[in-house]
């Protein structure tokens, strides 16, 4: 007597040894694959939202072989607010399941006007002690970077990442004049590349809550900067409805930058660090399925 079994004839299910793959086998002897994959890892991922950094900024601007320049902080010399909302925005796409490319920008002006406590050198102009003046400091940082997935699993992954931010510093100072007229100014401006490493992973908790990371660093030189950044990003994210999601995280941006331009050299180092909060729109068809 032969004993036979429909149902495993129908369908048979194989796990691979990942996880995040599961074939199977159809009525008719097929295989199909179906990848699993967070929530969260969408084809397109469009981000905007606003910044709350805590501040704390220096910087040293002289002339190559004459006046080192007056190494100042805006927050405690010039009277500058150690907190401002600004910006931000961030596009994602996923190439595939395991590899992404990420932009972010940020822009963060500040100014003050400020009646001086001591004389201030700043390239080659110098600032005399209880005169008033207007100073700025805008920074304006685009980020892009390419990230692979060491580890994908239906609930989390992690990854390393490669890429740069590229920092635009503008910062002037100048007196103020008989009924608020600018008499005298000096700014510097530089525009400065900082390649960078990282890792970068998430999970999620249930259907709807997750939790992402980015670490980045890296010191170099290139021509005539020479700088250092460190980055992070932790964003707890919560999805509303289907395709947008509402996010509360911390950021940090930390760099200290030397460089030298039409003889003028210059020290920046600068630290934003604070919350953020944002919404994301998520778009586009995938290979894989959450």
């Amino acid at each position: 007597m032969f004993f036979t079994n429909s149902y495993a004839q129908d369908t048979t299910s194989i796990h691979t040894k990942d996880s995040a793959s599961i074939q199977t086998k159809d009525t008719t002897g097929h295989p199909t694959d179906q990848k699993v994959a967070p929530w969260y890892v969408d084809r397109f991922r469009l981000s905007v939202g606003i910044f709350w950094p805590l501040t704390n900024t220096d910087l040293q601007v002289g002339i190559k072989g004459q006046a080192a320049g007056t190494p100042v902080n805006l927050e405690k010399d010039l009277g500058y607010t150690g907190s401002q909302a600004t910006f931000l925005a961030n596009f994602q796409w996923r190439i595939s399941r395991k590899s992404r490319i990420n932009l972010n920008y940020y822009n963060i002006p500040r100014s003050s006007t400020h009646k001086l406590q001591k004389d201030i050198t700043f390239k080659d102009s110098t600032y005399k002690v209880d005169n008033t003046v207007t100073t700025f400091f805008n920074t304006a940082i685009y980020q892009v970077s390419y990230g692979y997935a060491l580890f994908s699993k239906p609930r989390y992954e992690l990854g390393v990442m490669i890429g740069a931010h590229v920092v635009g510093a503008k910062a002037g100072i100048s007196t103020v004049g008989t009924g608020g007229s600018k008499s005298r100014s000096t700014d510097f401006q530089v525009t400065a590349p900082l390649p960078d490493l990282g890792l970068w992973g998430g999970y999620t908790f249930s259907d709807r809550f997750a939790v992402n990371l980015d670490i980045d660093y890296l010191a170099l030189t290139i021509n005539n900067f020479t700088g250092s950044i460190f980055a992070y990003n932790l964003l707890f994210m919560y999805r509303a409805m289907d395709k947008l999601d509402i996010s509360l995280g911390y950021s940090g941006l930390n760099f200290k930058l030397d460089a030298e331009k039409k003889g003028a050299v210059a020290t920046f180092k600068w630290g934003y660090n604070g919350p953020a909060l944002g919404v994301t729109y998520a778009f586009g068809k995938t290979s894989w399925k959450h």
